[in-house]
């Protein structure tokens, strides 16, 4: 494992990502999520999908054209608050990436979704597309499963576990075979529903 890819999936990496719940707080709020049990099948279901785009992404990124990258993962989020959430997640890792790792090729990203700014933080490092797609496999779990912990006071030895059993690998590996389309519809009504509340009461988390 590369020194990027332990900087990038370190939850101290100041990349945003502890302002953001992942749809934990929606499904939270709505008794869809009230124990270790519950959260482990939310974050399974969460890494098939999202992870598993965001794996793709970040991967195709090491090497492909982020623009046209950028455009293709904008498709495939139809929701409105995903796509916000993404993009500014996106914007906080460049900030924070480009101090880490300077390089003139940066500068081509303003506000990129998240998946691409790993994915070209990871090739202007020196990292490869295996690690790119590893590192944002892993951040579409850890950061709900931490939520998770600060929402419900769930067990963090307990949740920790349920993201070692997560099998990134298999992840890794289909998302290194090309660009999925999957939708994950319960996500996004959550992070939509999740944006209007916001906008009427105080939420702990963004989205």
């Amino acid at each position: 494992m590369s020194a990027v890819l332990l900087v990038l999936a370190d939850s101290r990496f100041p990349g945003g990502g502890h302002a953001h719940s992942g749809g934990v707080e929606e499904a939270a709020a709505r008794g869809l999520i009230t124990d270790e049990n519950s959260l482990e099948s939310f974050l399974y279901g969460r890494l098939r999908t999202n992870g598993l785009v965001s794996a793709a992404f970040a991967a195709a990124a090491v090497d492909g054209d982020w623009s046209t990258l950028d455009m293709e993962l904008d498709a495939r989020t139809p929701s409105p608050a995903q796509r916000a959430a993404s993009r500014a997640q996106g914007k906080s890792t460049l900030r924070a990436g480009r101090v880490a790792w300077p390089s003139p090729r940066l500068k081509e990203l303003s506000q990129p979704h998240h998946a691409i700014a790993v994915g070209a933080l990871v090739q202007v490092a020196g990292g490869t597309r295996e690690e790119a797609a590893e590192c944002a496999a892993y951040l579409s779990v850890s950061g709900p499963a931490s939520a998770a912990v600060r929402l419900l006071g769930l067990d963090p030895f307990q949740v920790n576990a349920i993201v070692a059993r997560m099998r990134m690998t298999e992840i890794v590996d289909e998302a290194l075979k090309g660009l999925p389309m999957l939708s994950a519809p319960a996500l996004d009504l959550f992070a939509d529903s999740h944006a209007r509340i916001h906008q009427q009461e105080v939420r702990l988390f963004v989205s």
